[in-house]
């Protein structure tokens, strides 16, 4: 099985992308495979870029918190 370990959204000069890492292992033994894949992919789904720019913008409202709290 896969099993997704770490995602990242980002802008660059080709639009928003997602770069995912993941693991796969062996469902009957627990054995780790492959370790630290990657794939990345420019995100077209209009409803997976909406949920993106909100974690941007949530992401822009904690950063004006921590600055209230520096």
């Amino acid at each position: 099985m896969k099993t997704i370990t770490s995602v990242t959204v980002f802008n660059d000069a080709v639009g928003l992308r997602l770069s995912a890492s993941y693991a796969e292992v062996e469902e009957d033994t627990g054995r780790i495979t492959a370790d630290n894949k990657r794939f990345d992919r420019v995100v077209t789904d209009p409803e997976a870029r909406a949920a993106a720019e909100d974690l941007f913008r949530h992401a822009f409202e904690l950063l004006d918190g921590a600055e209230r709290e520096a």
